[in-house]
């Protein structure tokens, strides 16, 4: 560890010696501060003639018998030198140096959590500190430090005056500042997701670098979605409708980039090809695939019989796999367009196909078009096109099948509204996940191995596989949940009957019990630098109120995102007041 635990065990005992400064005092000595625009306060209180003035100051008006005067001016000259020392010590520690919230100082931030979370003094001193330092130029990580301890044992933040603070390297995820006052405050590379920010005042701040867990709500189909893709390289996605439109979105910004031309009707499916030079997408039986780059067709496969469900490139970008509801699966040779493979052993229809990540195998799913029929999933030797296995287990239509990143494990999602989960080798179901209220649209793995499904009961969840556990649920569509998808990089997409498209940012890393029961059991502690945000730092990743809430905001100022995206346009959709030259401020800003 970074710190020396010897150092860190000096901090806890700075601050259990400062406790016993009398918030009386503090107060009074916050106020004369603030008041006279202090700006180095250390180098005030360590003139003698400063100190005797501010015991003037501190007993002014109180009408008190020269003995009780004498008595109460030791007493005041004792916590002002009380204040004197702790603050000294702390500008030379560590606290003040290094940025306690990193992973590698972990250990130690979580034991001194554990043994000040309970001492009302100690913490009524850090609430102290990050008031005082806000007027104080020269310990701003001491403040940010102070803050992050007071986040992460979940002090009552409401209501309070966090006027001029310095804040950067922090998780607000879900934390409740309603009604508080944040004017002139500097957040930098935090995390604001699900804030609560309902009445508060944010006059003249400047926040920048945020980051919302909710990157994005993609708005522009006008009928439900119907599937969804990312590109290898995580940076557009592909949204099929039940218009017949397919769009490609851009994910870092969230801006639509361009139309497909080609399709009329349901587009049910959309794919990228591994090497990210192919794109195809199905309308009724037809499939047509587009060179990327020029965005216009190239080819069309004709075959199938009944509307064209579920497609999927092989690894090695030589095939296409095809299913249908015509019962068909068909392999394809992308070069030549000609038909390889025709395989039809399924009686009903075939909602669904996947390839391993090997490219030696297919999975397919299937059955009846409102329930009935064959409820099998049936595993293919995509060489010989030969069925390998029948996984029976389902007591309803398959609509998904997904292999995990390994190609060991095959999950699917039934209109019995389970997700069973399977051995590939074996064929044998390992376990049954159960939670879904209705029917499980989609099923997909992230590349660590977190399973994420869509339902019908307007639910994504995201599950350890492992386990057999539940690891979330989200609840922000407010129609059934068409589609899930996985990029590479961990960002989840969601379609939906409402409409709409959005993005997660569920990329997850070692699994850390929730401060509290406003967190969900999924954390984030992984570093993030490729990206310029937190620096190995754990964070909630998922709240039970995930979207930012500012109802009656009163909101002046510069207000930024990580990907330089004005946030004051969703401050306005939530219910703030936004004044009128926060746009032209902030819109400067962004030019700079």
């Amino acid at each position: 560890m970074y710190c020396y635990f010897a150092q860190k065990k000096d901090l806890y005992e700075i601050f259990a010696y400062a406790k016993d400064v009398d918030e009386e005092i503090f107060s009074i000595i916050l106020q004369k501060f603030r008041k006279e625009k202090m700006q180095d306060i250390l180098g005030y209180l360590s003139n003698d003639g400063n100190q005797r003035l501010l015991e003037q100051y501190i007993l002014q008006g109180q009408n008190l018998t020269q003995v009780d005067k004498e008595q109460k001016l030791y007493f005041v000259r004792n916590n002002i030198e009380q204040l004197i020392n702790a603050l000294k010590k702390i500008k030379d520690h560590d606290f003040n140096k290094i940025d306690y919230s990193t992973e590698e100082n972990q250990e130690y931030r979580q034991d001194l959590v554990k043994r000040i979370k309970d001492d009302m003094q100690i913490i009524e001193f850090l609430k102290y500190l990050v008031h005082l330092i806000s007027i104080e130029n020269n310990l701003i990580e001491c403040e940010s430090n102070s803050f992050n301890l007071l986040v992460e044992m979940k002090v009552d933040m409401k209501n309070k005056n966090f006027e001029n603070i310095k804040i950067q390297n922090a998780s607000l995820v879900g934390d409740n500042f309603c009604g508080c006052n944040l004017s002139k405050s500097q957040l930098f590379k935090l995390d604001i997701s699900g804030i609560n920010l309902n009445g508060a005042l944010l006059i003249n701040c400047k926040w920048n670098n945020l980051r919302i867990l909710e990157l994005n709500k993609l708005d522009g189909h006008k009928s439900p979605i119907a599937s969804l893709c990312f590109s290898p390289d995580c940076k557009t996605l592909a949204s099929g409708s039940y218009d017949g439109l397919i769009s490609l979105w851009d994910v870092k910004t969230g801006q639509y980039i361009a139309k497909l031309n080609g399709h009329s009707n349901t587009a049910y499916a959309v794919s990228f090809s591994p090497d990210g030079t192919t794109f195809a997408g199905s309308q009724n039986n037809v499939i047509c695939l587009w060179d990327i780059k020029s965005r216009k067709i190239k080819s069309k496969f004709e075959g199938h019989s009944g509307n064209v469900s579920s497609i999927c490139f092989s690894p090695d970008c030589r095939t296409l796999a095809s299913c249908s509801w015509d019962s068909s699966i068909r392999l394809w040779d992308v070069q030549t367009g000609q038909l390889k493979a025709y395989l039809n052993d399924h009686y009903d229809l075939v909602f669904s196909i996947s390839i391993s990540p090997d490219g030696t195998t297919l999975a397919s799913g299937g059955g009846g078009l409102v329930g009935g029929g064959d409820f099998s999933i049936r595993l293919w030797d995509v060489k010989t096109g030969q069925q390998k296995a029948k996984l029976n287990g389902h007591s309803n239509t398959v609509y998904a099948v997904s292999f995990s990143p390994d190609g060991t494990t095959l999950a699917s999602g039934s209109r019995d509204n389970s997700i069973c989960v399977w051995d590939v080798q074996t064929g044998q179901q390992k376990a049954k996940l159960n939670g879904h209220t209705h029917y499980v649209q989609s099923v997909c793995f992230s590349s660590d191995g977190i399973l994420a499904s869509g339902s019908w009961d307007l639910s994504i969840r995201l599950w350890d596989v492992k386990t057999g556990q539940q690891k979330a649920k989200l609840d922000v569509h407010t129609h059934c949940v068409q589609s899930v998808c996985f990029s590479s990089d961990g960002t989840l997409a969601s379609g939906s009957w409402d409409k709409s498209i959005r993005l997660w940012n569920v990329k997850l890393g070692e699994e850390i019990k929730p401060p509290c029961k406003n967190y969900l059991d999924i954390s984030l502690q992984k570093n993030l630098q490729s990206d310029g945000f937190i620096y190995n730092i754990t964070i909630p990743l998922i709240s039970e109120s995930l979207l930012l809430q500012a109802k009656g905001a009163l909101i002046k100022g510069i207000y930024i995102n990580h990907q330089e995206i004005n946030l004051l346009e969703l401050f306005n959709k939530k219910g703030s007041l936004i004044l009128e030259d926060s746009l032209n401020i902030t819109q400067n800003a962004i030019q700079k």
